[in-house]
């Protein structure tokens, strides 16, 4: 096991290159299996998650085959097993996503329930919903048993907007006879990549970035290369650091489009940023103040389906509003137990009134002092470190392998950004 060793007041600087969309790769890695001809995958993270998610390729039969920092191929012209590993399952949420994909290529999947971050109840109703309107079978006992003799396209409607249930029910459709509509589908980043992607692989799909997705399923696909997009979760937690350490960044490979959804929420903190380009510069001359809404009104910043605000960066959000002068109100809504973090916040000197598990009232800058910190998921723990980097003395967050599974070589990242982190191993 590891510990992160922080001694935080130090402001960060420097300029770092946006790592790949950790919730792209997924998804993408997954739906090479559609496929009996080669895939090739550029940009995908180094990071614990997608390690996982190419042991579980390889374990099914893929060949898997990393050609320079960041390519992979993936070869599944022979699958062996439709059998997730359990060992493996258990370890990453995103395992979830091999359902859709193993459906259409071989008729069944069978897999324990996924693992991930603890942040509440994450409920599988509508992925298997969706695959049942597609003519799968399912069987819960303990295990998830997914078989289909025939998969033909359907007139879907989701009874959420969830991300990987329309990943999976992309992915089942696209083989599938006749035509297929989601709507009330998720229109996140990560799901146009994946979109994408299929569609260079030989997919008929029209709507991608709107929430009714239209697939016309074709006999097979074939290979493709293909590069996935920016970590807009990451480069949104780097903007929260800079600003809440009072450092500069500058964050290479960015989207601007991406970026619109962030901005105008991080306003409310007083925090801006300059793009140039595929550049984004967040400067260390602004005034991190609440800007009130009209009336004077406390403003709220709560998360919602893109192109809302992203439910993955309310943590960050939280820990950089306890430097910011003024009163705001983080309203978390998908996940009941995200919130509960703020109990560790609120020991380093934080002030914040958690109002119920999905609401907290942060109030402003507080002097944060530090702590000895657990990690309970991938954005808490970042928001973790990014309140240990704020606060005066050290810090030990332990459960690391939390905030590694989403963000790429982070202790280096952070030491060439001029942070004093360092990662010790602990029994």
């Amino acid at each position: 096991m590891h510990e992160y060793i922080i001694d935080g007041g130090f402001p960060i600087s420097g300029t770092i290159t946006a790592s790949g969309n950790k919730n792209a790769a997924l998804p993408c890695l997954t739906a090479s299996l559609l496929s009996a001809e080669p895939v090739v995958l550029h940009n995908i993270p180094e990071i614990r998650d997608t390690q996982v998610m190419l042991q579980i390729l390889e374990a099914l039969g893929a060949k898997v085959k990393q050609l320079k920092k960041h390519s992979w191929q993936i070869d599944a012209s022979n699958i062996t097993s439709s059998t997730l590993p359990a060992e493996l399952t258990k370890k990453v949420r995103g395992s979830i996503v091999f359902a859709g994909p193993l459906i259409g290529r071989t008729g069944k999947c069978e897999m324990m329930p996924p693992g991930g971050d603890v942040i509440g109840r994450r409920r599988l109703d509508t992925h298997f919903l969706a695959l049942e309107m597609l003519g799968a079978n399912i069987a819960v006992n303990g295990h998830f048993n997914m078989t289909a003799n025939k998969l033909v396209g359907a007139d879907i409607f989701l009874d959420e907007a969830s991300v990987t249930a329309t990943e999976n029910a992309v992915m089942a459709a696209v083989l599938a006879e006749g035509q297929t509509i989601i709507q009330n589908a998720a229109s996140e980043p990560h799901i146009q990549d994946l979109c994408n992607m299929l569609v260079s692989m030989g997919a008929k799909i029209t709507g991608i970035g709107s929430n009714i997705i239209k697939i016309d399923g074709v006999k097979k696909l074939h290979g493709c290369e293909y590069t996935i997009g920016p970590d807009y979760i990451e480069i949104g937690s780097y903007i929260g650091m800079a600003a809440a350490t009072k450092g500069k960044i500058t964050i290479k490979g960015i989207r601007p489009a991406e970026m619109r959804p962030l901005k105008s929420h991080f306003a409310k903190l007083g925090i801006s940023w300059q793009i140039n380009g595929d550049e984004l510069t967040v400067p260390n001359t602004q005034e991190l103040k609440v800007n009130q809404d009209l009336g004077g009104m406390t403003p709220k910043i709560d998360d919602m389906p893109w192109p809302g605000f992203p439910a993955d960066l309310t943590s960050i959000m939280t820990v950089v509003a306890t430097q910011v002068d003024g009163t705001v109100l983080i309203f978390e809504k998908m996940f009941e137990s995200r919130m509960f973090f703020v109990d560790k916040l609120i020991s380093m000197g934080a002030r914040i009134t958690l109002c119920d598990p999905h609401r907290a009232v942060v109030s402003g800058p507080s002097m944060l002092h530090g702590d000895h910190l657990v990690s309970p998921d991938i954005r808490a723990g970042m928001a973790m470190v990014i309140a240990a980097l704020c606060a005066h003395g050290e810090s030990r967050i332990s459960n690391v392998y939390q905030i590694e599974r989403g963000y790429e070589n982070l202790v280096e990242q952070l030491q060439n950004l001029g942070a004093h982190i360092k990662r010790v191993e602990v029994e």
